[in-house]
């Protein structure tokens, strides 16, 4: 039991935080809770697919080689998840009426990434034990979180802008670029203290979520 609560503890405190930082117009729990459950299913499953496919079009030797480990992480890994949330934001949150104000993309791309990050977590902590929950808890989570945000917040921009496939796509790339460039740091670990890499990438993108998080506050048209 305390192993299932190390691994959800992560992701409900993050939605809890999305949930309080929409301050003007909070979305319905059923809709929220639809989006989760569609992240930890529907785009779990299009990532396995997805990467299988990946995996045979480029496909990774054994090796310690950069540029197959930039690969792995840019399109096998980051590419293929990030799509995979993407798809659920763009083709079910963003219709729905719900989603009404900039902020919502943001919402609603963290639901998504919070139940893709969600079943992953449980995966690893179950496998490998409190150690690597505690680890997570404080890297691999919040990185999933700050993809999230990146991408919500252009396809927040996007449901209520003329230029939305360039928008929602601008979300996408950005969630890929941090995403493989956080696990491209990881991968290369044959290069003693390429880790910190990883680390500096994800403080900038709590950085750029936190600035993102502000300015969809401040241009939301629920605001008194």
């Amino acid at each position: 039991m305390h192993l299932l609560l190390l691994a959800i503890a992560p992701a409900t405190i993050i939605i809890l935080y999305i949930y309080f930082k929409d301050k003007f117009e909070k979305e319905p729990i059923g809709f929220l809770f639809k989006n989760f459950l569609l992240g930890a299913t529907a785009s779990v499953l299009l990532t396995v697919i997805l990467g299988g496919f990946a995996s045979k079009l480029i496909p990774l030797s054994e090796g310690t080689s950069i540029l197959q480990q930039f690969l792995k992480a840019f399109v096998v890994v980051a590419l293929v998840e990030e799509f995979s949330k993407y798809v659920i934001v763009r083709y079910y949150s963003q219709r729905n009426k719900e989603y009404n104000e900039q902020f919502d993309g943001i919402v609603y791309a963290v639901m998504v990434s919070m139940g893709f990050a969600t079943l992953e977590n449980v995966l690893y902590v179950f496998q490998h034990g409190v150690s690597t929950g505690v680890m997570r808890a404080f890297t691999a989570v919040p990185a999933h979180a700050t993809f999230a945000i990146l991408m919500g917040y252009f396809m927040g921009k996007a449901k209520f802008s003329k230029n939305r496939i360039v928008l929602n796509l601008t979300g996408l790339f950005f969630a890929t670029l941090f995403h493989g460039a956080y696990d491209f740091f990881l991968f290369i670990n044959f290069i003693p203290g390429t880790w910190i890499g990883a680390i500096v990438s994800l403080i900038l993108g709590i950085i750029l979520s936190r600035k993102a998080i502000k300015k969809h506050q401040n241009s939301s048209v629920f605001k008194a």
